[in-house]
């Protein structure tokens, strides 16, 4: 499954759009304001579904993952010198990023690849392209998509 990911260009907090290869809207990403990031994710048809919050006063960036009001799980960047790494305590997956942070690769527990994640590039807005291999983890995916961008945000 492949979804496009693209940052609104005009918006007082982040917004963006996920669409399907056919241009369909499969999820709405509204940013709220807190302190740190509060993204609130919304499917087609306009529900709300899920909850990205950042957490303020940390180390490392960490960001809580919600769905239905439920604590799902955080993500959490890893100390290291060249290449970005995330772990993700929830479900045993650990993403791992190319050097210059635009790529990154989703595995699980047992190291197989769950999704590829492409930044590109020559945009005004943020564009990433998500290559999901099964569909039921396009949402977790999808969180994880959305913390990394808000966190390159902070940090830069």
């Amino acid at each position: 499954m492949r979804l496009l990911f693209r940052q609104r260009m005009f918006s007082w907090f982040d917004s963006y759009d996920v669409y399907d290869e056919a241009g369909n809207t499969v999820f709405t990403v509204q940013g709220h304001l807190d302190w740190g990031h509060r993204l609130h994710i919304h499917d087609s048809y306009g529900n709300h579904i899920a909850t990205v919050r950042q957490r303020v006063l940390t180390m490392l960036s960490k960001f809580e993952f919600f769905i239905g009001g439920e604590k799902l799980g955080e993500l959490h960047r890893k100390l290291t010198l060249f290449r970005p790494q995330y772990e993700i305590e929830f479900n045993g997956w650990h993403v791992e990023g190319d050097v210059m942070g635009w790529d990154y690769q989703v595995v699980n527990a047992q190291g197989n690849l769950v999704a590829t994640i492409s930044k590109e590039l020559f945009h005004l807005t943020d564009h990433y392209v998500l290559d999901i291999i099964d569909p039921r983890d396009a949402l977790c995916v999808l969180m994880l998509v959305i913390s990394i961008d808000a966190e390159k945000c902070s940090n830069s």
